[in-house]
């Protein structure tokens, strides 16, 4: 219900007002540079003239070196005309958008031109295999904010969507093939009739390898 919701804001928007600026355990550091800065500025202010309300407004931090901002939190007003809704930020910057049903929330991920990557928030498992049943992305989150897969899997967007080109991923199995080369030996042995001889005092069968490692007691045959 909507108490639940909001219950569910004001306890995000309590845990990042808390971050401190810095590079300290904890503490948040400053962004790239200015151009990186100016982008995310940006997008915020766009999305407050589309009607967003800022929540928690992470322009206020000011530093004398660096480019500093903020946590920031947007609760939009609607889908559409907002950029920051659609686009990648590359900041500091949390969206919130909120339905009415899991199939509204699903069509507004599903009618994305990405799919890299989505995440479910629950304690239940049904909801869950509900949603990343329904999701349109190649990597899928449960409780997992960013949902990079460990080795063997790789990092990458669905086909289909922008999230996606190529053949190949940049990590995983698909960085293995773009970087290696595969070689393969096809090999057919001939019936050897066997004939005892003496090899450096030892018994052997033709077509056996042995080998004497001297000068310690090391020895392999094949």
């Amino acid at each position: 219900g909507e108490t639940i919701r909001q219950d569910l804001v004001n306890k995000i928007i309590s845990k990042a007002s808390k971050i401190k600026a810095g590079s300290g355990p904890g503490e948040m550091g400053p962004v790239i540079d200015q151009a990186s800065y100016n982008k995310i500025l940006s997008y915020i202010q766009h999305s407050e003239q589309q009607g967003a309300k800022i929540l928690l407004d992470g322009r206020k931090w000011k530093r004398e070196n660096g480019c500093w901002i903020g946590p920031t939190i947007l609760l939009h007003s609607t889908l559409e005309n907002d950029k920051t809704l659609s686009e990648e930020v590359f900041g500091p910057v949390l969206s919130v958008l909120r339905v009415n049903s899991w199939e509204e929330a699903i069509n507004i991920e599903n009618s994305s031109p990405f799919g890299n990557a989505a995440s479910v928030y629950t304690t239940h498992g049904g909801n869950a295999e509900w949603f990343t049943s329904r999701f349109r992305a190649s990597m899928l989150g449960v409780n997992i904010g960013v949902p990079v897969p460990r080795e063997p899997f790789s990092f990458g967007g669905l086909y289909g969507t922008r999230s996606k080109y190529g053949d190949m991923d940049i990590t995983g199995d698909g960085a293995m093939e773009f970087f290696s080369n595969r070689i393969k030996i096809t090999s057919k042995w001939p019936i050897v009739r066997a004939q005892k001889r003496k090899m450096n005092g030892t018994t052997t069968n033709d077509g056996t390898c042995l080998i004497h490692t001297f000068p310690s007691n090391v020895n392999a045959s094949a």
